[in-house]
């Protein structure tokens, strides 16, 4: 097989075995693809030239053993004049491709009305950069497939979406300096993230802190917390220091998890003073 088949047949992710929606989604997206390749007449090898794609990738996904992109269906929609009928699954599928730990968390920030979120090693995912997402992606070991970063960056990029809710939650961020100075991916994409949390920071709905490096008193030396509120009164916690890191929901977990998040807010500088803060960093680089 040629290196450009190779790489044409990466265009995809594989299924999660473990999640049975997802398995019954691209099974069936699959299973229309070839029964519409197969109404016209036109056989794999035929197909593959039509669209672009490997034959192995083409079983693959008719199989439902692969996720397709959406340029896939795309691309098999007008070769196969459906009409827009399988570049309407790319909705359903759009979902599948997340893992299902990912679309969950995805759903439970979803219904947050207030978050509360404390990041001592790296930029939190909800404000990185798609160049930041991929330098950290790359730096983990053992070595990540490229496919797998890619996913990894899409993903990490969809749960932003959160921003745009009418009415939007209320967000709270704290970030130690640390994870500001250190130059993931180079100066031009550390740059472009300190630029990017400045403009996250102006939005209304969002308080954004930095805790300094010189601070002699600092309550979040246990670790990352995060705090999620609903409307409902109920809310949920999560730091590596408690229960395992697993989520809480426990009251008198939650309200060790606001003590600490809110000593770590008073320590920090406020958001006037890190949005300065931030502004400086981006004249030394």
């Amino acid at each position: 097989m040629s290196v450009e088949s190779v790489e044409e047949d990466e265009s995809g992710w594989d299924v999660d075995p473990e999640d049975d929606w997802g398995v019954a989604v691209i099974a069936t997206v699959g299973r229309q693809l070839r029964l519409r390749r197969e109404a016209v007449g036109m056989r794999v090898p035929e197909f593959g030239k039509a669209i672009g794609y490997g034959e192995d990738l083409i079983y693959k996904v008719e199989g439902g053993k692969r996720i397709p992109r959406p340029e896939y269906l795309d691309k098999s929609d007008a070769a196969l004049n459906a009409g827009g009928l399988i570049a309407a699954m790319k909705e359903d599928v759009a979902k599948v491709r997340y893992p299902k730990t990912v679309r969950d968390l995805a759903a439970i920030e979803g219904r947050a009305v207030e978050l509360q979120l404390y990041d001592p090693l790296n930029i939190h995912g909800l404000l990185q950069t798609p160049e930041y997402a991929r330098a950290l992606f790359l730096m983990r070991r053992p070595a990540y497939a490229e496919a797998a970063v890619d996913r990894g960056v899409t993903v990490r990029m969809a749960r932003k979406s959160l921003f745009e809710r009418d009415p939007a939650p209320e967000i709270s961020f704290v970030q130690d300096e640390g994870s500001l100075r250190r130059p993931l991916g180079g100066r031009a994409v550390q740059r472009g993230q300190l630029e990017h949390l400045l403009t996250v920071g102006q939005l209304r709905n969002v308080e954004l802190q930095v805790m300094p490096m010189g601070r002699e008193e600092h309550a979040g030396v246990d670790g990352g917390i995060e705090v999620l509120k609903f409307a409902e009164g109920t809310a949920i916690g999560r730091s590596p220091v408690m229960a395992s890191g697993r989520p809480v929901s426990d009251p008198r977990q939650l309200r060790i998890l606001e003590l600490r998040y809110g000593i770590i807010r008073a320590q920090a500088l406020t958001p006037r003073e890190s949005t300065a803060f931030i502004e400086r960093l981006l004249g030394e680089l």
